[in-house]
């Protein structure tokens, strides 16, 4: 082979092999949020395929069998994906150091990444030194990802240990009206603060898991009608009612809470490259008619619950909340296939999202 070729190849090869590293280490050990391109590729060449499967079912428990495939298989094609990366760029780097050819060079550099030991570098030192650093390479990306699992399923239980508890208090599909109807029922109103704090607590840890640990966005809950992104807006607009219509004592624990939420919907809209406002103006547009508001209004005097008697003042400050976290509210859940919930899968996104 041409010597200049070789050279090519090899520097070709060292930057594939560092390409890969770069990305594994972004995806399972940079604690912060790191948009990695390999990863973006491969999620989305599996999530089109996903699709394509999906638009011959005509139920939603079928498409969410089958989404709860999506990102347990894109990691796992990943972590091939990052091996081809490497078994190539070696094959380049053994064709300057070897000078043997492409096909013993392809054949010595999956012996060594696979450590099957079945081809030889060889007496030379150098060859030798490569060939090992290879294989150290191969068996570093599959412990990574070994190290990676605990974390990542540890991190799941802990998010849906909360989702499942909101379909005791808010029904299901978890309905923001009926949360509250129920605390009404059993005149728990003088304690929703501890739930709102308890979310607030859980929508700080979901803006670091969701964007450290992109992956978990798409791992679905272990029922079909649960959804961490349902959950994540039944309770939002429960506090924005209890903040805006519901005539209680004014808790600043609803307040965070909400801030809490649109903050962590927003970083990991933008993780996941969704346009959004993140400072809209109070009187921008909303999915939200007011004449959904109204339906709303008169569910909550249905239930007895104490309302604030200015219907007009009621809807100004709720979508003065809504609006923080409305666009990227809808279009997290068109983005992971979510199951109907009032209010947050039940309508199109106003702004939909520009790739995973």
């Amino acid at each position: 082979m041409n010597p200049l070729l070789e050279v090519v190849a090899c520097i070709a090869g060292v930057a594939l092999v560092v390409l890969a590293i770069v990305s594994a280490l972004r995806v399972l050990v940079v604690p912060r949020s790191s948009r990695d391109r390999v990863a973006r590729l491969v999620f989305a060449m599996i999530r089109r395929l996903y699709e394509v499967r999906a638009m011959s079912f005509s139920t939603y428990e079928q498409t969410d069998r089958l989404m709860a495939w999506y990102a347990p298989s894109g990691l796992l094609m990943l972590v091939i994906v990052w091996l081809a990366m490497v078994l190539l760029g070696y094959t380049g780097i053994f064709l300057l150091f070897t000078g043997d050819g492409l096909h013993d060079s392809f054949i010595l550099s999956g012996s060594s990444l696979l450590t099957l030991g079945f081809a030889s570098p060889g007496e030379d030192a150098s060859t030798t030194a490569v060939a090992f650093s290879e294989a150290a390479i191969g068996l570093i990306l599959i412990a990574l990802l070994i190290a990676y699992l605990p974390a990542l399923y540890s991190t799941f239980s802990r998010r849906e240990a909360l989702v499942g508890m909101l379909e005791v208090r808010a029904g299901s599909p978890p309905s923001s009206v009926e949360l509250l109807a129920r605390y009404q029922r059993i005149q728990w109103l003088g304690r929703l603060g501890d739930l709102w704090e308890r979310w607030e607590a859980w929508f700080v840890e979901l803006e670091e898991t969701h964007t450290s640990l992109a992956a978990l966005t798409f791992f679905r809950s272990p029922k079909p009608e649960r959804s961490w992104i349902t959950a994540a807006g039944t309770v939002l607009d429960a506090a924005a009612l209890a903040s805006s219509t519901v005539d209680i004592p004014r808790d600043s624990r609803a307040d965070l809470c909400i801030r809490a939420g649109y903050l962590a919907l927003q970083n990991i809209a933008s993780f996941f490259g969704i346009p959004h406002d993140s400072h809209p103006r109070a009187d921008d547009p909303i999915s939200i008619s007011r004449a959904e508001f109204d339906a709303a209004y008169e569910r909550l005097i249905a239930a007895n619950l104490p309302l604030k008697p200015d219907r007009d003042d009621c809807w100004k400050h709720f979508v003065g909340w809504r609006v923080n976290y409305d666009t990227v509210l809808l279009a997290l859940a068109e983005l992971t296939a979510a199951p109907y919930a009032e209010w947050v899968s039940d309508r199109g996104p106003l702004t939909r999202p520009q790739g995973l």
